[in-house]
């Protein structure tokens, strides 16, 4: 019985052919997708904006009145409301800032959201609460930093790791390609305003492991053939090393995507911003480590030199001294 192989064994496929228009390809997503964080921000969970937040299931209706409840919360007085479907047409988060008393007032923020689900459960029927939390201003602030602090004390890990393991460029590679993975997840929820919590940063982690594993996998057999084939071109090299490792990287993505498609499609609401963004960083990640974590090295001027070992200045005397010596004649006995 024959294995099943989903990539030939002879495959080889041109992957440095296109690295320059790849590379400006994904320059303009990181610049768009920073720009979109820039101007329409993310939108915060109660976790990271810190208020009362409020989810409600409209259990008689299959599209949940967004806009009307946006203007009768807002009626209460506690400031504008973030009202918005949350993983299905009919449930809906909704947000209210809490007043500075209220947060230093015990109980006083669950009154806030008890009356937001009293004012909707009387203007609608068939309406079920979920869930009714609340995060101080201070906390969500505390959230914010230590989110901020983690993801990035776990790019520079990696990027300080790789340094070590192998050279400097391939450090400098994979923390491009893991910044670059990371801009593009952001990009997405800030575009599509998709609740940012810290499931979310918990799923940017996820998918910085991933990243990094794909990537070491990719530098561990460039490393290989760099020191088999002394004399092959770097992008032919970097194309072979690519593809021998293609059948790994696709049999794990197509692994991961089996266990993921499930939940994405017909998963939990409260899962549905998590799973979309382990998904998204799925191919984001695949596709870094190919076109941009291995071409970057020729323009960091990686060379097939780069793993042989270079002589000190004792090793050159002592090839010296061992040169002469063979080249002497010697001595007539006597």
């Amino acid at each position: 019985m024959k294995l099943l192989k989903l990539v030939p064994a002879d495959t080889n496929i041109k992957f440095l052919k296109l690295r320059v228009p790849f590379f400006v390809i994904s320059m303009l997503l990181i610049a768009a997708s920073w720009a979109a964080v820039w101007t329409q921000g993310l939108n915060y969970g109660v976790d990271f904006a810190g208020g009362q937040e409020v989810q409600m299931t409209f259990e008689q209706l299959d599209q949940a009145p967004v806009a009307e409840l946006r203007q009768s919360v807002a009626g209460l007085g506690y400031g504008t409301p973030v009202v918005q479907e949350f993983g299905a047409p009919n449930i809906v988060s909704i947000r209210v800032p809490l007043p500075e008393e209220a947060e230093e007032t015990d109980g006083a923020a669950d009154k806030i959201g008890d009356e937001v689900i009293a004012l909707i459960q009387s203007q609608y029927d068939g309406v079920s609460t979920e869930a009714n939390n609340t995060v101080s201003g201070k906390v969500a602030g505390e959230f914010r930093s230590d989110a901020v602090l983690a993801l990035a004390l776990a790019m520079l890990g990696v990027a300080m790791y790789i340094w070590i393991r192998f050279e400097w460029q391939f450090g400098v590679g994979a923390l491009f390609a893991l910044f670059h993975d990371v801009s593009l997840t952001l990009g997405l929820f800030a575009v599509f305003q998709l609740e940012f919590s810290l499931q979310i940063i918990a799923a940017i982690l996820a998918i910085i492991g991933y990243s990094l594993n794909d990537t070491i996998v990719v530098y561990d057999r460039i490393r290989e053939n760099l020191k088999k084939f002394r004399k092959m071109p770097l992008p032919e090299l970097l194309d072979l090393s690519v593809n021998e490792t293609l059948a790994r990287t696709v049999m794990t993505s197509l692994t991961l995507l089996v266990a993921l498609l499930p939940l994405l499609l017909f998963g939990p609401a409260s899962l549905f911003g998590l799973v979309l963004a382990i998904t998204v960083g799925l191919f984001v990640g695949t596709y870094s480590s190919v076109y941009l974590a291995a071409p970057i090295l020729i323009w960091l001027g990686v060379t097939s030199d780069s793993f042989v070992p270079q002589e000190t200045e004792a090793d050159i005397q002592e090839r010296k001294a061992r040169s002469e010596g063979q080249a002497r004649p010697a001595t007539p006995a006597k």
